[in-house]
């Protein structure tokens, strides 16, 4: 499948974003000798949009790979390639937010990256590993400087476009009240089994794009769940129309306006979802997605304490 076939979004900024994207991001990570030629792999097939953060370790392989695939004459130039990469919580904080994304942009070995985005609404102490977090790792997060100096790194072109990651509703409303440039997508955990209708509602008021972390549940994550990847409504479905399930939960999304974030180093999988932009879902599908039990996979726990910012769950996603 060429590139060129995939639809492209443009969002506030001005910026177009391919519909669809690869998601870099795993536990346990693969080591580099075996994600760089799967991210060429990636880029062969037809992908153009990488999705990483400095959280997730793959910065640096993923820019070798671009590298490399401009060495193979696979791509003619960096603007063939769209890289959306996060600000993680320990650097959430005003005055380290350009630092860290230098230091992103080191590890990709790009000049700039098209999508620099909060990776969650949440500010951590610097220094801080892993996902147990004590007394005081949890700190309030000034929102206000923070978002003024994402905006620095979007006026310096370090990102063409910033955003949010698992931002709800009334945080975004929040920064919407002060920023000088409104965050241009925000990125959630969406797919069949987690519609998000009031957070895309709002969006779509707002002219902010979403895109679609877990679209098809992360099932193969810790956290992940089987509330998509077994449901006997997207099985029927599938078996239906000759589609496989994954094709099935992806052309929901994308018919609902989002891009959806996949993550597969399978080859035939990784071809297959991208076979989705040549056909639509029928409006007695459409309805019978509607009827799908809602369940957030990923509850965010960690972020949750007695003596943090966040005490409740629902403090967390609004």
């Amino acid at each position: 499948m060429e590139s060129k076939s995939i639809p492209e979004i443009v969002l506030n900024s001005g910026h177009k974003m391919p519909m669809i994207g690869f998601g870099t991001g795993t536990v346990p990570l693969p080591p580099h000798h075996e994600l760089i030629p799967a991210f060429i792999n990636a880029i062969k097939i037809g992908y153009r949009h990488f999705d990483t953060a400095a959280y997730y370790g793959s910065e640096e392989p993923l820019g070798q790979a671009i590298a490399q695939a401009l060495e193979q004459g696979l791509i003619k130039n960096r603007s063939e390639i769209f890289i959306t990469t996060k600000l993680w919580c320990t650097e959430a904080h005003p005055g380290l937010v350009l630092p860290a994304l230098k230091n992103s942009l080191k590890r990709l070995g790009l000049e700039y990256v098209d999508l620099y985005l909060i990776h969650f609404p949440v500010r951590l102490r610097q220094g801080i590993k892993g996902t147990n977090y004590n007394h005081g790792d949890i700190l309030p997060i000034d929102m206000k400087g923070t978002w003024e100096d994402m905006e620095k790194c979007a006026n310096l072109g370090l990102a063409k476009s910033i955003g949010l990651s698992n931002f709800g509703v009334k945080k975004i409303s929040e920064i919407l009240e002060y920023a000088s440039i409104p965050p241009a997508l925000v990125q959630v955990e969406m797919n069949a089994a987690w519609h998000q209708e009031n957070l895309k509602k709002f969006c779509k008021e707002k002219g902010i794009h979403v895109s679609a972390w877990s679209p098809l549940g992360a099932n193969g994550a810790v956290w992940g769940s089987l509330a998509v990847m077994d449901n006997p409504i997207l099985k029927d479905i599938a078996i239906a129309s000759g589609k496989t399930m994954a094709q099935i939960a992806l052309r929901w999304l994308i018919e609902h306006g989002s891009t959806p974030i996949v993550k597969s180093f399978n080859k035939e999988r990784m071809k297959a979802n991208l076979e989705i932009f040549d056909w639509k879902l029928n409006e007695i599908d459409l309805e019978k997605i509607k009827r799908i039990p809602q369940y957030r996979a990923f509850k965010g726990e960690r972020f949750i304490s007695e003596n943090g910012p966040y005490k409740t769950a629902e403090e967390l996603w609004d």
